[in-house]
């Protein structure tokens, strides 16, 4: 009977160790305006260690990122972009980032976006 239940215990933590997790995918609005802002905000979250893919749809100015979260989160993926220039979703855009950013994808800008 023990002999039975260590052997049960071995093999379930043998299916643990080699399970393979699913990627997470995440939702964020932005404040990207122009084809410019999603090449920028895609490259740079493309760079982030544990991201698998990211789309920036500008209709809604939602970005979809898939990612490994053993390695990475959501938090980390909106410091991403807010040091990229840009908002995601309630956070502001670092300074830094945004000072960095050409003028037409700057949130106040003039120009017209198509």
């Amino acid at each position: 009977m023990v002999k039975s239940l260590v052997l049960s215990f071995c093999l379930l933590l043998s299916g643990m160790v080699w399970a393979k997790d699913e990627p997470k995918t995440v939702k964020i609005k932005t404040s990207a305006i122009c084809g410019m802002c999603k090449a920028r905000i895609e490259k740079n979250l493309g760079f982030s260690k544990g991201v698998k893919d990211a789309n920036l749809d500008l209709k809604d100015k939602v970005v979809t990122v898939t990612y490994d979260g053993k390695k990475t989160d959501e938090a980390q993926i909106i410091e991403t972009i807010t040091k990229t220039g840009y908002d995601a979703n309630a956070v502001p855009a670092d300074q830094k980032g945004y000072d960095k950013l050409p003028a037409c994808c700057k949130k106040d800008s003039k120009m017209k976006h198509e």
